[in-house]
């Protein structure tokens, strides 16, 4: 099937009227005189009581068995090391993995010891 073209049709409103009209309508405008409107209290954000949230945190931490470091930052420093010391060196993944895994349980175990 052929395009057609879209034929230009003429504006009734002026573009400032349009606006003036949505951003009423969204503010709410002014209620018809006569009428009460109920003035509703917003709701209270709650608070929650200070270590709450850092005491999830805690228990999530410990329960989930994910690496804390990011993998492809992790990658980059060591190839970026190995690049300094050795020149060009291959590395297999699971040969990062095994750094990054032992270079967290190096940090783990530095932090919890230092209470």
């Amino acid at each position: 099937m052929a395009r057609t073209k879209m034929t230009a049709r003429k504006c009734v409103q002026q573009r400032g009227a349009k606006k003036n009209i949505a951003s009423k309508a969204r503010k709410g405008g002014k209620h018809p005189p006569g009428q009460h409107v109920a003035h509703v209290k917003p709701r209270r954000r709650y608070r929650r009581k200070a270590g709450t949230t850092a005491l999830r945190e805690i228990r999530r931490y410990q329960r989930d068995v994910e690496l804390l470091i990011h993998k492809l930052p992790f990658q980059r420093l060591v190839r970026e090391i190995a690049a300094d010391i050795y020149g060009d060196l291959r590395f297999q993944a699971s040969a990062i993995l095994a750094l990054q895994e032992a270079a967290e349980a190096v940090l783990i175990d530095e932090f919890t010891s230092k209470k």
